[in-house]
């Protein structure tokens, strides 16, 4: 109709959907053509660090927020569509628009198809071809259910048209995380001073004078079984008699490190375990980082536009295209080759590559042309 105003509903959950909707909320204020609610399910439940990510990306405050907490992945996802489902039939969007392949992903697709909503994917196409991993089903879903695929490389289109998707539902609009990682680079914090907090001025000195990793881990294939965690442990500790690590510990991984009895072990070696850090703490530190180790899909993203060398402790990567034009590195989950991978990094540089065709900070403006194309906006 002539004159009204198009409304879309963005729906996030977890940290790693606020990198990646940050800009494209702006995009869509840019545009002015539209109205936006933005819906927070409530799956990452720690108050502090999202207010902190909230802050830190210059995203408003959600205008829904249904506090679902934690739970197993049936009964987290069963929670966000039951909160979902009565927001949207009581105020009905003309677009829900979802980012990634988290939980909260997937169960605002489901709510979305069965009320007939069109439904827009950012992050589409991308598979690690491994079934065991719940973001692997939360992507094959709700890349099925979208009426718009917006991908972030042209790998995943083939994979879609592979799939079956047609043609005209695909687009190509490059990497909204890197928008973020644009947006903010002139804010990150200095290593000095996020490493200052943990340690004293002598330690701070070494680490940034002569170098560090950055470290994380926090899938359940590395750190829920005590015997592969304290084998990746092992090696990380052998690592730092080499380059002193950063290590940002997801709660889930201290926990299961102070299970095993790890705690001393890394305590004693050249090894800083921090708490999460913010968004603009970590990407200061992947930044002048000489080496990154990860089991993440943002950090293998991150490095790559950066050109930091990155390992991947993981079997397999829904984002080859960080190995075929990046920087990383899928070295699997053995220690032995992870402490061969970290010697041959730091032995000649680190592998090198380029920065990938459409990251280049204007993702989430093609986004946005094309979920008003998709509503007639």
């Amino acid at each position: 109709m002539v004159g009204v105003r198009r409304r879309i509903d963005c729906v996030v959950g977890a940290r790693p959907n606020f990198m990646k909707i940050a800009p494209i909320l702006r995009a869509f204020d840019a545009a002015g053509r539209c109205a936006t609610r933005l819906i927070h399910t409530g799956q990452h439940y720690d108050e502090a660090m999202n207010a902190v990510f909230f802050d830190e990306l210059g995203i408003r405050e959600p205008d829904v927020e249904l506090g679902v907490g934690s739970g197993g992945a049936a009964e987290q996802t069963a929670r966000i569509m039951l909160g979902l489902e009565p927001v949207f039939l009581a105020d009905r969007p003309d677009v829900v628009v979802v980012v990634g392949d988290v939980n909260s992903t997937v169960a605002a697709a489901l709510v979305a198809s069965k009320l007939s909503i069109p439904l827009a994917h950012v992050e589409a196409g991308l598979r690690s071809y491994d079934r065991t991993m719940p973001e692997e089903i939360n992507r094959l879903v709700t890349d099925r259910l979208s009426d718009l695929l917006l991908t972030t490389e042209r790998d995943a289109v083939g994979q879609l048209l592979r799939e079956g998707v047609a043609p005209d539902a695909i687009r190509f609009v490059g990497n909204v995380m890197i928008d973020t990682l644009h947006a903010n680079l002139a804010q990150a914090r200095p290593p000095h001073e996020t490493i200052g907090q943990f340690v004293d001025v002598d330690a701070v000195t070494e680490m940034t004078r002569d170098g560090y990793g950055f470290v994380t881990l926090h899938r359940p294939s590395n750190v829920d079984d005590p015997a592969k965690l304290a084998g990746l442990v092992g090696a990380l500790c052998e690592i730092s008699s080499s380059l002193p690590l950063v290590f940002a510990l997801h709660p889930r991984t201290r926990t299961r490190i102070d299970a095993a009895g790890l705690g001393a072990e890394v305590a004693g070696r050249r090894i800083l375990a921090t708490p999460p850090l913010s968004y603009l703490e970590t990407i200061g530190l992947v930044r002048e980082a000489r080496l990154v180790i990860t089991d993440s899909g943002g950090l293998q993203e991150e490095t790559t536009a950066l050109g930091v060398p990155c390992l991947t402790a993981r079997d397999n990567t829904e984002r080859p295209i960080t190995i075929s034009e990046g920087t990383n590195t899928l070295v699997g989950t053995s220690p032995d080759a992870l402490l061969r991978a970290a010697r041959d990094a730091l032995g000649s540089a680190g592998k090198r590559g380029r920065v990938p065709e459409l990251w280049d900070g204007k993702a989430a403006e093609r986004v946005v042309r094309h979920v008003l194309d998709l509503i007639g906006g």
